[in-house]
């Protein structure tokens, strides 16, 4: 590819993952006044990451979390948002979305989008310790959002105990510290409140 070529490419990848900033997730900003998008999260949780990284569990390279992290969501400009405690949806979830990181990244030239999606795969896949840290941090994120707006998700939704403790435990395998503050600041207080225990 000459380099014309590859800047275009890159340029059409550009303007398609700005696609990102329309996907609305089904988590509240802090204030409630809405539903934050794909792009909000990825930006939150990339940051999040650059303040919080030495509470992960293993030395990780900031910089490729930080990476993964701004990356995972791009997929759900095909795939769609699926809301973490969405049983039915969880089905083919991997399947909807890896579709859709090869497509998109196949925008980029070769060596791009086969980087991206080794990227992508291995924060699905929790195979190091940057993806798991990431994870950590995806999980993380949405939980601190729906305790600033006073569990309301979970209300809405009437999430169960045991569907935030599945869905939020494997955090602890890229930060313990991050984990127990979740379980005793953002999970803990709405037990009894807002959700339904089992």
């Amino acid at each position: 590819m000459n380099e014309e070529r590859r800047l275009q490419a890159q340029i059409n990848f550009s303007k398609e993952i700005d696609k990102e900033k329309q996907i609305e997730r089904k988590t509240l900003i802090s204030g409630a006044s809405r539903f934050e998008n794909d792009a909000e999260h990825a930006w939150h949780a990339a940051l999040m990451a650059i303040v919080l990284h030495e509470y992960a569990n293993e030395e990780i390279d900031l910089l490729k979390t930080v990476c993964m992290l701004l990356i995972h969501d791009i997929v759900e400009i095909d795939a769609g948002d699926t809301y973490a405690y969405d049983e039915q949806g969880q089905i083919n979830h991997y399947e909807r979305e890896e579709k859709a990181a090869n497509r998109i990244f196949g925008l980029l030239p070769d060596d791009q989008k086969k980087q991206f999606i080794a990227l992508w795969k291995e924060f699905e896949e929790r195979s190091s310790a940057e993806a798991r840290f990431a994870r950590c941090l995806d999980n993380f994120q949405p939980t601190m959002l729906n305790d600033a707006t006073g569990g309301e998700m979970w209300k809405r939704n009437e999430i169960k105990l045991s569907q935030v403790l599945k869905r939020n435990e494997p955090s602890k395998t890229g930060s313990q510290t991050l984990w127990d503050y979740a379980l005793e600041q953002f999970i803990t207080p709405h037990i009894g409140k807002e959700l339904k225990n089992e």
